[in-house]
């Protein structure tokens, strides 16, 4: 039994040993979060949504990748093989991730928006004329860009209304589903507002001859995911979202690439999952992803990687949720402020709150936080559709404010503190 995983940091040379529970001491590994500006302030990190900060195991593994076994695949000397056992490992820990059946089924890409497009473009192949394929106004452009692409091949693309409160409408999806549609791309929760999609609702009014792509980038980080219960046929997900670097993944159900015209050269393997991979990958950032994965493992216990990480992620999302809902409750009481986005009634939520300010734009709100080194995000966050459908475009979009496992309460009170005098 894996009850507790050794964590290892290197500060000098000594080696620290803790149980990860108390949320307190994982900040001691993230190198990161002792940045102080000019006036003492302790940075404070609430970019999360935009990319996490990575701990001392990341940075580690992506170096000593470089001191030590920096090669290309396939060769017959040891760092060749050496490399190859980093990706072969890699696939197989980031099944784990996604509860995945195999190593067979990750695909590895620049990031996902790449991946999305090489997807799009091997299905534009598949699909005929007059097919049907449902994106949402509350997505990323990651998830909208790539199919909007199949309009040139007669495809039609057929939009899901996003509702005032920054839901889904779910009567409108249903009704817009028919036997045209012949696939459906969605984001498990979004980037902009914190809305927690019911991807798993969808899956049931979709016919068993309808693909389903779900974009996880966002999700990824709070959630832990099974695609063999949820039943996705693709996966899409960015590791510098869960305390890796910038390496992309696509999850394939198997059987599926392999039936795909993707674009390749004639030399690369012919077979799932590198046959939509292009080029060399970054071999150093997939090891560092590799550490990622088992840094979020720690965090649980269990029996084995997968039962670590869904132990893993109970408690990453528990303590974020608390300190999202203290945050939200707070912002509620300022009058100035607006909250966009569900509410916090229950945990279906990601720990993501944006807002807008009665008398100042997104942008000098960011400014005024940045004074006292507090890190925000203003804009739509390339979710323009979603901005735009909540009337926000104009004023600047959205304030946004993400909890990742790192933040504190004492954190959350400082922000408050200064929003309140804004």
């Amino acid at each position: 039994m894996l009850e507790s995983r050794r964590v290892e940091l290197l500060f000098g040379n000594k080696e620290t040993n803790f149980s990860m529970e108390n949320f307190d001491k994982i900040r001691d590994f993230f190198p990161s979060l002792s940045r102080v500006d000019e006036n003492n302030n302790k940075i404070i990190y609430l970019d999360g949504p935009g990319g996490t900060q990575v701990p001392i195991q990341v940075i580690e593994a992506i170096s000593k990748y470089y001191i030590k076994c920096n090669a290309n695949t396939h060769g017959e000397f040891v760092t060749s093989q050496e490399t190859d056992k980093i990706m072969d490992d890699l696939r197989l820990k980031m099944s784990s991730f996604l509860g995945a059946e195999g190593p067979e089924t990750i695909s590895i890409g620049q990031n996902m928006t790449s991946l999305n497009y090489s997807l799009a473009r091997a299905l534009s192949k598949k699909f005929k004329k007059n097919d049907e394929v449902i994106i949402t106004e509350l997505d990323h452009e990651a998830n909208r860009g790539p199919w909007k692409t199949l309009e040139e091949k007669g495809i039609k693309l057929i939009e899901v209304n996003l509702l005032k409160n920054g839901t889904l409408d779910y009567d409108d999806f249903r009704n817009k589903v028919n036997a045209n549609t012949v696939m459906v791309c969605m984001g498990m929760s979004s980037n902009a507002i914190g809305t927690l999609n019911e991807f798993s609702k969808v899956k049931e009014f979709l016919s068993d001859d309808c693909l389903l792509l779900l974009d996880a980038v966002h999700y990824a980080p709070h959630f832990s995911i099974n695609v063999k219960d949820i039943g996705c046929d693709f996966l899409v997900c960015s590791a510098y979202k869960f305390y890796g670097p910038h390496v992309g993944f696509l999850y394939s159900k198997p059987n599926l690439l392999e039936d795909l015209e993707t674009d390749r050269l004639i030399v690369q393997d012919q077979k799932a999952p590198y046959i939509i991979e292009t080029g060399t990958l970054n071999h150093a950032a997939c090891s560092g992803v590799t550490a990622a994965i088992d840094f979020i493992a720690s965090i649980g216990s269990g029996g084995s990687l997968q039962e670590m990480l869904k132990n893993a992620y109970a408690r990453i999302s528990q303590h974020e949720f608390t300190l999202a809902k203290h945050l939200y409750d707070n912002l509620m009481t300022f009058s100035k402020i607006t909250v966009v986005g569900p509410d916090f009634s229950n945990t279906k939520r990601t720990p993501t709150v944006s807002f807008v300010h009665s008398e100042l734009t997104p942008q000098r709100v960011c400014k005024a936080l940045a004074k006292e080194n507090i890190c925000a995000w203003n804009g739509h966050f390339y979710a323009i559709k979603a901005i735009q459908a909540l009337g926000l475009e104009q004023s600047g979009g959205v304030t946004r404010l993400g909890l990742s496992l790192y933040n504190t309460k004492h954190e959350v009170d400082r922000v408050l503190d200064v929003i309140k005098r804004l």
